[in-house]
């Protein structure tokens, strides 16, 4: 009885094998009828920006439907490139879905311009093309390339404030002034303060606010700063770390005044992976889903670089690509905590930043302007 009841169930098994087979034999296979093309503006058009008109549409930008063999949800791209460009690193002016059209705003067509090199006031082309993709699929660039001439202004985003870094031998940099020193991190409300907390090893630093340059210049001690304006004046002395280890180092460049004070980071997490994620990366609400991965420094795990260009939009950072460990802000450009940090989104408007962040306290510096 047994051996019938085994070959009942195999007779089963293969004939629930056989009609799954079936159903996979018999999916409809997705297949490209057309792809989708640029149609508008029109091929050689020339645009003149101008900062006044930054918030306008300088145009619609329109391309024909990708079709497939049946109906599907398509996500475009609207990139550009310099003239002649593979695309391989372009600027992104639009994403939409099942969309086929995109207004592009003054400031935003500048400043894919400015970041792919143009030259202020002065007329440089740029290749359009969009590309799609379809759920499972990998994206595919349209063949077909759409010419304009683009004369950008400026696009500076105002950034009134000075960045101070630090320089000397018992920093990263070592007595390097341009050397990948590592800035401090200014106050999101008091434009005067600077904190950073991170290691040191012993030896000597001063901070610099020109990488490049010897002045300005803090150096001090005792707790007082001492300003060297130009590199005339008299060098101040440098402020000492005796024993290697983590500190928070803090200045008042208003009241020429600084502390350093050991930090324990012995129970700090050292993360694997520390991203920025946010609408800014994209222009859309599908930049939260995201990260853009940063880079951890090699002399102090708990520092973190990024370069990249991003929209207006919010930004925060998060650990290991989840949730579970995220810092936010509620100032643009800078904070640290008490001072612009938060578990809020931080505001980011359109422009290529040099990110910094520090995953001991979460406080972050977003430099614009950056070439």
């Amino acid at each position: 009885m047994k051996n019938i009841y085994k070959i009942v169930i195999a007779f089963v098994s293969v004939l629930f094998l056989s009609c799954n087979a079936d159903a996979v034999d018999n999916r409809p296979v997705l297949e490209k009828i057309s792809g989708s093309e640029m149609t508008l503006p029109a091929t050689g058009k020339a645009f003149v920006l101008t900062e006044a008109n930054a918030a306008n549409a300088a145009d619609k930008f329109v391309w024909t439907p990708a079709e497939y063999s049946y109906d599907v949800v398509v996500n475009y791209t609207l990139m550009m490139d310099k003239k002649g460009g593979d695309f391989s690193n372009p600027q992104v002016l639009a994403t939409t879905t099942d969309v086929t059209e995109a207004s592009v705003l003054v400031k935003n067509l500048n400043q894919a311009a400015i970041a792919l090199g143009a030259v202020p006031g002065t007329a440089s082309q740029y290749d359009i093309k969009v590309k799609w993709s379809v759920a499972g699929t990998e994206s595919i660039v349209a063949q077909n390339t759409l010419t304009i001439s683009v004369t950008a202004y400026t696009g500076l985003v105002p950034y009134p404030y000075t960045d101070w870094y630090l320089v000397g031998d018992a920093t990263v940099a070592g007595w390097n002034n341009n050397n990948g020193n590592q800035p401090l991190f200014r106050s999101g409300t008091n434009s005067n303060l600077y904190k950073f907390t991170g290691y040191f090893k012993a030896g000597y630093f001063k901070v610099i606010s020109k990488l490049g340059n010897w002045a300005p210049m803090y150096g001090g001690s005792g707790g007082s700063l001492v300003y060297r304006a130009t590199e005339a004046d008299s060098d101040p002395a440098s402020i000492n770390i005796a024993t290697a280890g983590y500190y928070t180092f803090s200045i008042n460049v208003q009241n020429l005044t600084y502390t350093l004070v050991p930090y324990d980071a012995s129970s700090a997490t050292v993360h694997s992976t520390i991203g920025l994620i946010g609408s800014s990366r994209t222009g859309t609400d599908a930049g939260w889903g995201e990260d853009t991965d940063m880079t951890k420094s090699t002399f102090d795990a708990h520092k973190w670089t990024l370069t990249l260009s991003l929209f207006d939009g919010e930004a925060k950072f998060r650990a290991n690509n989840t949730w579970d460990v995220n810092w936010g802000g509620d100032k643009a450009f800078s904070g640290y905590p008490a001072n612009g940090t938060g578990s809020g989104n931080i505001p980011v408007v359109r422009s290529k930043y040099k990110v910094y962040f520090n995953d001991l306290d979460g406080s972050y510096l977003m430099i614009p302007n950056q070439q």
